[in-house]
């Protein structure tokens, strides 16, 4: 018995030991390949993408279009990968497609662009018409484009009508409905689950509040949504018969001609697409295959000689931006998301995070000229605010800036962008929606249902203010009075920039959506155009004749660099053969469609954090 102490002892120590080395030896382990792998992607050129000396660039973009990524974490993105498939919500950068676009223009090697757009989803209409107009450089060099598909979405019709030729398998569809935004209403379901809404806001048409307090879209809301999607609408069908040849007509926008011309097709989706010109000839993948081989040779193995576009990314794309210290700059800072209060992630906007960026351009002598890239529907207040001072800071400091507005800049997007030497926004920018409101819920009586209730004692009527207490009426009060003091201070900042009357720009806030075109008329916008012309302007603005265009974004740590350097998303994606074919031109319908629908609904509420709960966000600026 006198021996067990010690027993247990040199067992327990002989554990830790084991378990000490085993963690010392798997760290040691990884360091190890992590360092084999460093140094073999910097000594090895095996595995670099050969173009040959006749090939087709396939255009296969995968996921959503976006100015900015959002971070991912480079581990947990290889695990996802290795042990999931591929990402669920991929991203594709719109730079990155100009860049590999624009230099196959130039690269003799590449015949033909082939557009495979079946996994490419969202993509705002600006986007859609920058990938076209590298499209028609590309033409204009003398080279062919073709664009293949079993289906094709509206997004993805409207770049395939860029091309020469438009190809359809003959079991498939094309999906070309409009555009609408349709949302879900929580105000019976509030009122069943007991949950007091408590809303403040100023302005008629400052719908974001809506589904909490109503069953149903209101008039207003209604009447101004319906003008900027008809408008954007009105530009789909104006571009695309207009590189089709075909006549306006052929947007079969009611169920009449639709079933007539089905009829007339025998029910044949795909005959119908043909017989209505929008594809010029239905083929099957072989025929496909074909064609191409004939076009820029077999490589050997019975398919066409091609690259796709990651693989041509890599080859254009340097691993490292280099920054010349001995030239100017202009440089562009990325607002991407909902406007949230603190520090956020890359491809996310933080009132703190977005403001440290803007103050870096600022604190950087190189750097002559920003250009405020946004694309966001706001968030808010408080950190709209912050970031805007950020805009005057620079100014202060000499260098002009330039907001240009990509597919949203509204509400916080537009205050963000307000004090900007210039604003351009492109045709199809959703902006506007000048407006504000403040919303929170308390559960008392949710709670009171099931029996459970909140009581004490406080030394002032401001105390005890909680989510599970009523609210008091007065504290109601104080809200909405500083709502519309937030929104009296909005109308103030846009007319001293604008060079309005407040009275003026009442009218034509509200909370009103409009579309970039309109918007310039009103005198919210200066100037209609890309974020090239911006970054020109900023230029200008600077008076500088030579510069480099800098992004300044957050920056990655050593090792997140390291890991991405070593398990890039290309080299990732490989790791799984679990290849996501699914075609995201056809809609998912039934519960999973309903539960999609909510969560992203309830995924925006969840970011709202502003301190004071005063929102200055467009709640109908996503379209379907």
């Amino acid at each position: 018995m006198s021996n067990q102490p010690g027993i247990f002892k040199r067992f327990f120590t002989a554990l830790w030991d084991t378990l000490n080395f085993s963690r010392r030896f798997i760290v040691n382990l990884i360091f190890v390949l992590l360092m084999i792998g460093f140094f073999s992607l910097i000594f090895s050129d095996g595995d670099k993408v050969q173009v040959a000396q006749s090939s087709a660039l396939i255009l296969d973009l995968s996921g959503q279009v976006v100015e900015q990524k959002k971070y991912q974490d480079p581990t947990a993105e290889l695990l996802n990968s290795t042990f999931q498939g591929n990402n669920d919500s991929p991203e594709v950068l719109l730079s990155d497609i100009l860049l590999v676009i624009n230099h196959a223009a130039t690269n003799d090697k590449i015949k033909v662009i082939v557009l495979d757009l079946k996994r490419m989803n969202k993509a705002g209409l600006n986007k859609l018409k920058a990938i076209g107009s590298a499209l028609e450089n590309f033409k204009a060099a003398g080279k062919k484009i073709i664009a293949i598909g079993d289906y094709y979405s509206q997004n993805q019709y409207y770049l395939a009508s860029y091309a020469d030729e438009v190809t359809m398998n003959p079991m498939g569809a094309i999906i070309i409905d409009g555009y609408g935004h349709f949302t879900l209403y929580y105000k019976e379901a509030l009122a069943k689950l007991k949950v007091t809404q408590h809303i403040f806001k100023v302005g008629k048409f400052k719908s974001a509040v809506e589904p909490y307090i109503r069953e149903d879209m209101s008039p207003a809301a209604k009447e101004a949504n319906r003008a900027w999607l008809n408008e954007l609408w009105s530009v789909y069908k104006q571009d695309v018969t207009a590189r089709r040849d075909m006549p306006a007509d052929n947007f079969d926008e009611n169920l009449d001609d639709l079933l007539a011309k089905l009829k007339q097709a025998d029910g044949d989706y795909a005959q119908y697409a043909l017989d209505n010109k929008w594809v010029d000839s239905l083929k099957s993948r072989e025929d496909i295959r074909q064609q191409l081989i004939e076009m820029v040779g077999d490589d050997g193995e019975h398919h066409f000689q091609q690259v796709d576009f990651d693989d041509y990314l890599s080859l254009v794309k340097p691993p490292f931006a280099f920054d010349n210290p001995l030239i100017d700059k202009v440089a562009v800072v990325v607002a991407q998301g909902v406007i949230q209060d603190g520090h956020r992630k890359a491809g996310e906007i933080g009132g703190d995070s977005t403001a440290k960026l803007l103050r870096k351009a600022r604190l950087d002598d190189s750097v002559k000229a920003v250009v405020l890239r946004i694309d966001s529907p706001g968030g808010s207040a408080f950190a709209s605010e912050i970031i805007r001072k950020e805009v005057d800071a620079l100014k202060a400091s000499g260098k002009p800036v330039v907001a240009s507005m990509g597919s949203v800049a509204a509400s916080g997007g537009y205050w963000i962008s307000a004090s900007a030497n210039e604003i351009w926004a492109s045709p199809t920018t959703i902006t506007g929606s000048i407006g504000i409101y403040g919303m929170f819920m308390t559960f008392e009586n949710s709670l009171k249902s099931i029996g459970i209730s909140s009581d004490g004692v406080a030394t002032t009527e401001m105390a005890g203010i909680s989510l599970l207490r009523p609210l008091n009426p007065k504290i109601g009060d104080v809200i909405q009075m500083n709502v519309e003091k937030g929104y009296r201070r909005f109308i103030n900042l846009v007319a001293q920039n604008r060079n309005m009357t407040p009275e003026a720009v009442d009218k034509i806030a509200q909370g009103r959506v409009w579309t970039g075109t309109t918007a310039l008329n009103l005198g919210l916008v200066d100037r209609l155009g890309t974020l090239d012309d911006a970054v020109t302007a900023a230029a200008n603005l600077a008076s500088l004749t030579t510069y480099d265009i800098k992004l300044v974004e957050q920056e990655l740590s050593s090792k997140d660099k390291l890991l991405q350097q070593l398990f890039g998303e290309s080299d990732a994606s490989t790791i799984s053969n679990n290849s996501n074919n699914s075609n995201n031109s056809v809609q998912t319908f039934g519960v999973q469609s309903v539960m999609q629908m909510l969560n992203k609904q309830l995924s925006v509420v969840n970011q709202f954090n502003d301190p004071q709960h005063m929102y200055v966000h467009c709640g109908v600026c996503e379209i379907e």
